[in-house]
């Protein structure tokens, strides 16, 4: 989400774990890559030193030695980075307007993008900070879920009521340029470094539309983003809970609604997770707890690493085990919200209605790293409780109904109108 997720405002879909007992760790690392490529390019180690007390100084000198080691292990050119760098700033038609700052985080960004995994992504200081900003709930943005599908920016998730979702955009609208530039070859973060800005600023998007593949320009205009990420209303005795993502005070706000639900007593419950792009696995195991008895498994993580294997188990809630339930999903659930509607599902405590998931079954974890700036790795791969793996090919509804751009036009819900003909029957 999850362990994380992605606003565009933002990177993609992710389980997200935030570990920041990790960042003493981490913080030492960061510190023996600068030391590195402090080495590499001739800057010397005093330069660094100046900032460090003496025990950094120690774990730094110890640990560029180890990785240093690696590299002639693996027989890596260092000195090639040092020649890229210096034929830049000798050679580069604009090199008085250099930004070695942005050569360097350019410079990271590249060693982790070559994992070829999009969902591991290098933050530098100014995304790392707008990043926390969308999991704690609040940015500055349009309010759209963005990732790679097919080698190009898609739309993942427009958020209800922001200027993406008023815009129109769809899950798996693609976007080829971001205010007039080529967007095709941007990554995420780029692209959602792009997309925000400040309040009341426009930024247009050419994109390609899924449902009519014809191109057209959408300008926009960024908003502050702080939808709540739970809402209730009992219509004709249903209940319909709309969870829009998994947040940090996403739990808090559903427990809060599940005691007015328990009042209100309904015949049944719609969980809407359509377009919800995940957020916190943690989260996940807490919401999704309501329907299960303690200890029974939520979600299984497999490492690299075996023996750190672990499954996520209900903790005690209030039960909502005995409300009949229907999930909505569609191309924009992810994540986290895969990990819900994946569990219930094993467990026959709710049927899916809509379209199938988007796929996003990998954990990834935040560590802070130095200079404020942070990265998000792939860590783990998640399997529902009965080990059913869902990367790429997603959650088949149990009903699938399509919601088409008429039907949005319309005000008409089909999916929604299923689900509460399932729960009056």
């Amino acid at each position: 989400m999850d362990q994380f997720n992605t606003v565009a405002s933002q990177p993609e879909p992710v389980p997200v774990k935030i570990r920041p007992w990790y960042k003493r760790t981490i913080k030492i690392y960061g510190w023996v890559l600068v030391v590195i490529l402090a080495f590499v390019l001739g800057l010397g180690i005093g330069q660094i030193n100046q900032h460090t007390d003496t025990e950094q100084d120690s774990i730094v000198t110890r640990a560029s030695d180890e990785l240093a080691d690696l590299f002639n292990k693996s027989g890596v050119d260092t000195d090639l980075f040092k020649e890229v760098w210096l034929k830049i700033h000798q050679d580069y038609y604009g090199r008085n307007n250099i930004s070695d700052s942005d050569l360097f985080y350019g410079a990271l960004s590249g060693m982790v993008a070559a994992l070829g995994d999009p969902h591991t992504l290098f933050f530098d200081p100014k995304t790392s900070k707008e990043f926390n900003q969308e999991l704690s709930g609040v940015f500055y943005g349009i309010g759209a879920e963005i990732g790679r599908r097919d080698g190009l920016l898609v739309i993942i998730a427009p958020l209800a009521d922001t200027p993406a979702d008023k815009a129109g955009l769809k899950p798996g609208d693609k976007i080829l340029a971001i205010d007039g530039k080529d967007a095709t070859e941007y990554s995420v973060d780029k692209a959602i470094s792009s997309i925000r800005g400040e309040k009341n600023t426009r930024v247009t998007l050419t994109i390609l539309a899924v449902s009519d593949n014809k191109t057209r320009d959408v300008v926009l205009i960024r908003e502050k983003i702080s939808v709540p990420s739970v809402t209730y209303k009992l219509e004709n005795n249903l209940a319909i809970i709309k969870l829009s993502s998994f947040n940090d005070d996403t739990a808090e706000q559903f427990a809060k609604i599940v005691n007015k639900l328990l009042v209100d007593n309904p015949s049944g419950i719609v969980l809407d997770l359509r377009n919800n792009p995940g957020g916190y696995l943690e989260t996940a195991v807490q919401i999704t707890s309501y329907w299960l008895e303690p200890k029974q498994v939520i979600v299984r993580e497999e490492f690299a690493d075996k023996s750190k294997d672990q499954s996520h188990s209900a903790v005690t809630k209030p039960s909502l085990a005995k409300f009949k339930t229907i999930i909505l999903v569609n191309e924009g659930s992810a994540s986290a919200s895969e990990i819900l509607a994946g569990a219930l599902k094993d467990y026959n405590k709710a049927q899916l209605v809509g379209k199938k998931t988007y796929g996003k079954g990998s954990v990834q974890s935040l560590f802070p790293l130095s200079s404020d700036s942070s990265v998000k790795i792939t860590v783990a791969k998640w399997l529902t409780p009965k080990g059913t793996t869902i990367d790429v090919t997603g959650i088949n509804p149990d009903f699938e109904v399509d919601y088409t751009e008429e039907d949005f036009k319309a005000g008409l819900d089909p999916q929604l109108d299923k689900a509460k003909e399932l729960l009056i029957q």
